[in-house]
């Protein structure tokens, strides 16, 4: 007999965070997540998410009293007021494989749904966009980014099984940097700078680039307006994801371009892969994880491609080339071999087609599922 718990004190929290770490334990493609820092993202009062979100948490537990899933309910109500309709997410799910234990989490965030009068549920999802989505149906075999979530091969048979459909892919591309860079890119950018008056913004380190934050979270906000399960950022949540990301970031791999303005109309950012990093941590900073971290910050052939937003105004004009011409100056610099590119939409041509000109493959999909109840 299964039985569902929510989530209501904290040492119920620290287990909700710690069971994929246990499940997949001894793993060697899965990659696990800082706890402290997703239990602060699960957190009211920690996380500016909660300003448009709200959300339950519930435990699974089997006769013997030992966690065997979790899944979260969660309601962006800014998106849901943004595109009319009613959507329930689910998010944060794991579980053993055992149909009894997927159906009744499934079940409790379907009576959560109906409670607050939604009528589809739609996941797995986080609270905003820049929260890992989707479920892992290709690419068991390769080490995930630190930006992505490793399942094991039985989540979408059991998604399905309780009627859920396929709603959108994300995928992720192994990009392989040749000893010399196609010079290409440098023209192109160069082109597309002249013709359309743009020019990078210039700056040395952290401190420089923070001038030019508020313009890059403004572009965000108008080049993601339409993007799929996206709801503009709050002051608030701007500021949650400057410090995810800005204290940790190397310019090197920073990419804004400017207008004759002075005006943020594109940007790019990239950051060296922790995945291995985190693997060693094991899930904490203490006492050696942050030691990993940083010696992966400082030393590695691989980065991460996190975020490319081009202003509508200047979308198929090929910013893209300037962002990449941007990227590859670092890439040369610090003997970068490898790029990931962390989960993107499917037809997201516009970022792939940067690759065309060098070695790529796709080696991961994710998928999100929906259903009307």
């Amino acid at each position: 007999m299964i039985t569902i718990k929510e989530v209501t004190t904290k040492k119920e929290l620290r287990a909700f965070v710690h069971f994929p770490n246990a499940l997949y334990k001894g793993n060697p493609y899965y990659v696990p997540q800082i706890e402290s820092m997703d239990r602060d993202t699960l957190t009211p009062g920690k996380n500016h998410a909660f300003e448009v979100c709200e959300g339950k948490y519930w435990l699974a537990y089997d006769e013997k009293g030992e966690i065997v899933g979790r899944v979260a309910g969660i309601i962006n109500r800014k998106y849901n007021e943004k595109t009319g309709q009613r959507y329930c997410r689910f998010g944060w799910i794991d579980f053993v494989d055992n149909h009894d234990v997927s159906k009744a989490l499934m079940d409790t965030v379907e009576q959560y749904a109906r409670d607050k009068g939604m009528n589809v549920v739609n996941g797995p999802m986080g609270f905003l966009e820049f929260d890992a989505a989707g479920v892992l149906v290709e690419g068991f075999d390769k080490l995930p980014t630190a930006y992505g979530k490793y399942n094991a091969p039985y989540y979408e048979e059991h998604l399905m099984a309780l009627g859920y459909l396929k709603d959108t892919d994300y995928v992720e591309y192994l990009i392989k940097v040749p000893d010399v860079i196609p010079d290409r890119y440098e023209r192109m950018a160069q082109l597309v700078s002249v013709k359309n008056s743009l020019h990078q913004a210039t700056f040395r380190n952290r401190a420089e680039l923070e001038p030019y934050l508020d313009g890059v979270f403004r572009c965000l906000n108008s080049a993601y307006s339409q993007l799929h399960g996206f709801s503009e950022l709050s002051p608030g949540q701007c500021e949650d994801l400057k410090k995810q990301f800005v204290t940790n970031i190397n310019v090197d791999y920073v990419s804004i371009v400017l207008d004759a303005d002075e005006q943020v109309v594109g940007f790019g950012v990239a950051l060296p892969s922790l995945s291995k990093a985190m693997q060693k941590a094991k899930g904490s900073l203490l006492p050696f994880g942050w030691y990993h971290m940083l010696k992966a910050f400082r030393q590695n052939d691989t980065i991460d491609l996190l975020l490319i937003a081009i202003d509508e105004k200047y979308k198929n004009k090929g910013v893209n080339a300037m962002i990449f011409h941007k990227f590859a100056e670092g890439i040369t610099k610090n003997g970068v071999k490898y790029i990931e590119s962390t989960r993107e939409l499917e037809d997201n041509t516009s970022v792939q087609n940067l690759w065309r000109y060098l070695e790529h493959d796709l080696t991961k999909r994710a998928r999100t599922y929906i259903k009307q109840i």
